[in-house]
């Protein structure tokens, strides 16, 4: 076997231990990894026995795994309505409260990124850090002109410990898609390989910092959203400088009380932040746990969001966008022909699905939660009847969409904690509705006319040449059609892309249409 190989079952190995050691058995039993090996884990030494909390050997088991399992950890810790509120608040120190690493190391990273030691670069470096998490912990300091920054250093060894994990991920995920009967559906490989460039990307300060610097771009001049200034002359790849922010916990539910905080409007516009990164923007923050998400209350009635930790977002590809927006829309509409349509039309959903049983089943799902507030909504239910769905009508996962996925479940288990009456449907609506009306009015039309101009204008210049080849070739019988097999299926694939972006073709050849009118209508 490959040294690689060998590798990931001792990891493997060593993740059964790590569960044994924390008095987590029913984890090993509920699961078939190694499972006819569990008794050997029986007999091994405990350092802890079943009397602490469950809630804490099972963070404390998560922390001892390292950083994969501390952020899913994060993620879980948001969804009180899934997970019993006691597993929930240990899963919380997981936001901020991971162990830190000593601050020699810290410093030594320091040292080793500028060339000098901290006390050189700083006026003041605080050696105690403000907060510690799985992929690097933040120090407080103070530059040279006195400005008050947080810096951001890298845990040691921190990217060994994530590709070790990601081998054991890509282990089970390559079993999973040979031998589970759903893993052709749910792509287990395509999510692996997903996540791995996502959370890779996080282990790069120097992209992080580009992150903060396009999102702070992004909300210029909006008093919804603050992002901290990034320095980029003390930025490198261990260690990111930024500005110092001062706000309150967004966990802090008392505090933002006793601030008078107007908490209805800051869980509407926590919305249409969201909603506005995702499809105006096309940048979203995507790792957007309470321990990231600060509120500035010197206003109370105009509470501002302050973001930190920008290492993980996201984007879409335009078709992907227009198809998450229209299934939006047609949510809140209760179009659920519409819904069952685009995803027939997608290509997500089998040639051949009945629509009308797939409208009945969306409609079946979503209909008991439509306009409810979040408080009178159980998520767990809707999630086990969707994946119901899912796999009746064989709804092929889409990983490039595993970062929305998680993006939604966090700010969904936000709103819940903060504003449990926020109507969501009601919030989203408006938002959606402007971004669509930007998009396909005729505003968005005459300004793609305007950037088509010069296309069209080349193309009509070059139009009667190709024609006049085109008969020479007629007439001379020199023209031929020639079909083999890989045209077809390049054809049948041109087909299937199409039907996905046939309202923007529309719009487009409508656009042509005009600028062709236009450029005769000029040139006579």
């Amino acid at each position: 076997m490959r040294a690689g190989g060998w590798r990931t079952i001792r990891r493997a190995l060593q993740i059964q231990r790590v569960l044994v050691k924390y008095g987590l058995d029913d984890v090993i039993s509920e699961t078939h990894l190694f499972r006819p090996l569990r008794f050997l884990f029986y007999a091994l030494p405990r350092r802890r026995d079943r009397s602490a909390p469950l809630g804490e050997r099972i963070r404390l088991a998560l922390e001892e795994l390292g950083p994969v399992f501390v952020k899913f950890g994060q993620a879980i810790s948001t969804r009180r309505d899934l997970i019993p509120r006691d597993i929930a608040d240990e899963l919380a120190k997981l936001q901020d409260a991971v162990p830190p690493f000593p601050a020699d190391e810290a410093e030594a990273i320091i040292a080793a990124a500028y060339g000098q030691p901290a006390e050189a670069v700083f006026a003041r470096f605080d050696r105690e850090p403000l907060a510690a998490a799985s992929i690097a912990q933040v120090h407080t300091a103070a530059l040279q002109d006195g400005t008050e920054v947080v810096v951001k250093v890298l845990r040691p060894g921190v990217q060994v410990q994530i590709e070790r994990d990601v081998d054991v991920l890509r282990w089970i995920a390559d079993l999973a898609a040979r031998y589970w009967q759903h893993g052709k559906r749910l792509k287990p490989r395509e999510i692996v390989d997903e996540y791995e460039a996502t959370i890779l990307d996080e282990l790069d300060l120097m992209r992080e910092a580009a992150n903060a610097a396009q999102l702070k771009r992004n909300f210029h001049g909006n008093d919804m959203l603050y992002v901290p200034e990034v320095y980029w002359d003390y930025c490198r790849p261990e260690v990111l400088v930024q500005e110092r922010i001062y706000g309150t916990p967004i966990s802090d539910m008392d505090a933002l009380r006793e601030a008078g905080t107007n908490i209805q409007r800051l869980a509407e516009n926590g919305v249409e932040i969201f909603f506005t990164q995702v499809f105006r923007h096309n940048f979203f923050h995507a790792d957007m746990h309470p321990g990231n998400i600060f509120v500035i209350t010197t206003d109370p009635e105009r509470p501002k969001y302050a973001a930190v930790d920008f290492g993980i977002v996201g984007t879409l590809n335009p078709s992907d966008q227009r198809y998450l927006a229209e299934n939006f829309l047609a949510f809140f509409d209760r179009d659920y022909h519409r819904i069952a349509k685009l995803h027939l039309d997608s290509g997500w959903v089998p040639a051949g699905t009945r629509i009308d049983q797939l409208e009945s089943a969306v409609r079946t799902v979503c209909e008991p939660v439509f306009n409810k507030p979040l408080a009178e909504i159980s998520f767990a239910q809707v999630l086990m009847r969707l994946f119901r769905v899912a796999q009746r009508f064989n709804v092929e996962i889409q990983p490039q969409l595993i970062l929305l996925h998680k993006t939604l479940f966090n700010i969904e288990g936000l709103g819940r904690e903060l504003y449990p009456q926020l109507d969501l449907w009601k919030t989203a609506h408006p938002v959606m509705k402007r971004w669509m009306e930007d998009r396909v009015g005729p505003k968005a039309i005459l300004s793609d006319l305007r950037g088509n101009l010069p296309h069209v204008r080349e193309a009509l210049r070059e139009l009667p040449g190709a024609i006049h080849r085109f008969a020479e070739q007629a007439a001379n019988g020199e023209v031929r059609v020639r079909i083999d097999s890989s045209e077809l299926d390049h054809l049948y694939a041109e087909l299937v892309r199409a039907r996905k972006q046939r309202l923007w073709l529309a719009v487009g050849a409508t656009a042509v249409f005009i600028a062709s009118v236009v450029f005769v209508l000029l040139a006579t």
